[in-house]
């Protein structure tokens, strides 16, 4: 019998390993033969620990699963049960997917070699190796894939300024530094299915010429850190790293980094200073990192789902990949829904769905049983969305068009509860804490912008309209994306919700 438990981070915190513990215990026990693999998650958090278990029909999942159940489970003999939800690529949130980045996550085996490359791994890294890097390029660049760390930019163009930048030296650099509230696609793939982030790192080196290869990843993710360092040293082991990868004399090999988790880390400046191992600043630019980036280099810098969807498309082809998604927003994009919602986990669906749908139908609303009342997408720097937005598509053009972001596809949904003032503030307080310190926008802007909510709060309205020329000044003059951005929650919240500024309005009146 063939028993998957997940080893996902999320999973584990619900009692995943206790739950593996008990299976394995009580299997003994009962002198029933198992296999007990920890397999990554399928992204339904509120079932986990989901246990699957192998039949002839298929895997069949069971949900919400705790050490207590585990004997009542073998007694029913892994049938019918009051835990029992069918197969489970039957079920409503797998059925609902378009899976091709996590197509494997929650699926196979993580560190099994054996069992990536019988879902179809490597199969794009073949591909790459036969073309020219000039070909490999191209193909990126007609697959349409935009980078999916949250500035959107074209990755085809940013691989071929590096192709063409003349050096003794090139990197690829992963930007697993997810430090976003609500965000979590990153970890998953890494602890679920980390060779196709390998794999894609690798075809990006041979695309620009790098040899080598880092993935900057956060202390905050051990299990993640853990789950990767292994898959390194088996690729290398297994020559697909090294001086020739896969026996093409063509080389590239890479390894784990692990920064103290500072958000601001997450730009891509400042996570090279703290690669080369400097304080965590932002650089001014130019020169771009992809001139002049990892120890003055020409580097190519891509977040951790924007290198995982690389091998499905060599996989599949470029046109197969951008005939998904509306617009200039192509292929699929992996929600990550939380905050106070029934149904949170990672939905991977191509670009264009509304935020209605994402929230009242994949969400199921608010766990509170409360009306919506707001939802920031795009993490703690993201704007916030009243339901009158609702009909707002989720692609890059639109969200801008209506002054959000889409970011890393964070959302995190709130009830009419919260008080946006208060989130209002949070967004300065967040900002104030996290600056590097590099620019007088960020770092002086947003202690003067918790300073001015508080002003506001206390019921001074002639505060309102000094907030509002403070955002506009940080939006425009900080250096990097985090004073930047911190207006959008902000502003967003103090434009869509005026009922929670007006009382105090009228109070000072």
């Amino acid at each position: 019998m063939r028993i998957y438990v997940p080893g996902d981070a999320a999973a584990k915190a619900l009692g995943a390993d206790e739950v593996a513990e008990a299976i394995r215990a009580e299997a003994d026990k009962r002198g029933v033969a198992i296999e007990v693999i920890r397999n990554g998650s399928r992204g339904m958090v509120w079932l986990e620990p989901l246990v699957e278990v192998q039949t002839g029909i298929g895997r069949v999942a069971f949900g919400m699963v705790q050490a207590a159940d585990v004997a009542s489970l073998f007694e029913a003999g892994w049938g019918e049960h009051k835990l029992a939800l069918g197969l489970t690529e039957d079920l409503p949130w797998m059925k609902m997917q378009t899976r091709l980045t996590f197509a494997r996550c929650g699926v196979i085996d993580p560190l099994c070699l054996e069992d990536y490359e019988a879902h179809g791994g490597f199969v794009g890294l073949h591909k790459a190796i036969a073309m020219t890097p000039e070909a490999i390029v191209q193909e990126v660049l007609d697959s349409g894939l935009r980078g999916r760390g949250g500035a959107g930019f074209p990755t085809g163009i940013k691989w071929k300024t590096v192709a063409g930048a003349a050096a003794s030296q090139k990197y690829i650099v992963c930007n697993a530094d997810e430090g976003d509230s609500g965000t979590f696609a990153d970890r998953m793939i890494m602890e679920g299915d980390p060779f196709t982030l390998i794999e894609g790192m690798t075809i990006a080196g041979l695309a620009v010429g790098a040899t080598r290869g880092y993935v900057y990843m956060r202390s905050e993710y051990p299990d993640a850190i853990r789950v990767m360092q292994q898959a390194v040293l088996i690729a290398r082991n297994h020559g697909l790293l090294g001086l020739s990868v896969m026996g093409s004399g063509r080389a590239f090999d890479m390894e784990i980094r692990t920064g103290a988790g500072a958000y601001v880390c997450g730009e891509e400046t400042s996570l090279l200073n703290s690669l080369e191992g400097k304080r965590g600043v932002v650089r001014a630019k130019p020169p771009l990192p992809a001139l002049e980036g990892f120890l003055g280099k020409p580097t190519v810098v891509n977040n951790v789902i924007s290198l995982a969807s690389v091998p499905v498309i060599f996989e599949k082809g470029a046109a197969y990949y951008k005939d998904f998604g509306l617009g200039r927003s192509r292929g699929t994009i992996p929600l990550q829904i939380a905050g106070n919602v029934k149904h949170g986990g990672l939905f991977e669906v191509a670009f264009g769905m509304t935020l209605g749908e994402i929230v009242d139908n994949l969400a199921g609303g608010t766990a509170t049983g409360r009306p919506v009342k707001a939802v920031q997408v795009g993490g703690p720097l993201g704007a916030y969305f009243p339901r009158a937005l609702f009909n707002t598509q989720f692609c890059y053009e639109e969200f801008a068009g209506a002054e959000g972001l889409v970011g890393h596809a964070g959302l995190v949904v709130f009830d009419d509860t919260v008080d946006m003032l208060k989130q209002a503030r949070f967004a300065m307080e967040f900002c104030a804490i996290e600056s590097c310190g590099k620019c007088t926008p960020c770092r002086i802007g947003a202690v003067r912008g918790m300073e001015t909510v508080d002003r506001i709060a206390r019921g001074d309205a002639a505060a309102i309209p000094l907030l509002t020329d403070l955002c506009a000044t940080m939006k425009a003059g900080s250096l990097c994306a985090l004073g930047g951005f911190t207006p959008y929650p902000v502003m967003s919240a103090l434009t869509h919700f005026p009922d929670d500024f007006a009382p105090l309005k009228e109070a000072a009146e």
